[in-house]
């Protein structure tokens, strides 16, 4: 695989057991690189790669193919009811973007971590934990920042690309779970690809069978990778 000048080369891990599926085993290709030009990066995601700090990787298991990458066409989406009520009781807190880490993002995501995903492969959380899986050596993503008055509740860490906007990861406040702020954030990166005229914001994988996975089917219309190609859902509101 090539873009422009780069060549690339893939691995295959040894399968492992599943994170969502208890079912499953998993097995994924990876990048033997250890560093990506960004462009080629986002033709990855167009082919339903992902990142985790700067791995780059996609579900290959023996199996099983019910990781689906999910992409929103950011122009054509619009709030259903749901998210406008979620948008409406939201309309105290502030959002803002940061280019930097900083040690109070790492501060929530170890509350929402340890108090909402105990039971989950991240437990406990930890900062090399963080550190790995946000960082990365050849892409500095930013921090679309909530704040409720003083306090911050919530962090959205956003990979911008040349045509598009990916979603790595959302964390929150835990007493704050009744204002839908992981809906939020997916809203306002929406938003953000929307002004910045981006074509799509890439959600990573949607799993039917996990519920853990599947709200992302809740942003309409989206578009689901097949073997086929796109193939972009109807637009049900």
């Amino acid at each position: 695989m090539s873009s422009k000048s780069q060549q690339v080369s893939v691995g295959v891990t040894k399968a492992f057991p599943c994170s969502y599926l208890d079912s499953q085993m998993e097995q994924l290709l990876v990048l033997q690189e250890e560093r990506v030009d960004i462009a080629l990066f986002e033709q990855l995601l167009s082919l339903g790669f992902r990142r985790s700090g700067g791995t780059i990787y996609k579900p290959q298991c023996p199996q099983c193919n019910a990781c689906q990458p999910i992409r929103l066409p950011s122009q054509l989406f619009t709030p259903s009811r749901r998210q406008k009520r979620t948008l409406k009781n939201n309309k105290d807190l502030i959002w803002k973007i940061v280019d930097k880490q900083a040690e109070y993002h790492y501060q929530l995501y170890e509350q929402y971590i340890n108090q909402r995903h105990s039971d989950g492969p991240m437990y406990p959380a930890s900062k090399e934990q963080y550190q790995h899986f946000i960082g990365s050596g050849w892409l500095d993503p930013v921090f679309i920042e909530l704040w409720k008055d003083d306090k911050l509740v919530g962090v959205a860490v956003t990979d911008i690309l040349p045509n598009s906007l990916s979603a790595i990861y959302s964390f929150f406040a835990p007493e704050e779970h009744k204002r839908s702020l992981g809906s939020l954030l997916i809203l306002i990166q929406c938003r953000l690809a929307k002004m910045m005229q981006k074509e799509f914001v890439y959600l990573g994988y949607q799993i039917e069978e996990s519920s853990k996975m599947n709200y992302k089917t809740d942003y309409t219309p989206y578009q689901i990778l097949t073997a086929q190609g796109w193939l972009q859902t109807p637009d049900e509101k």
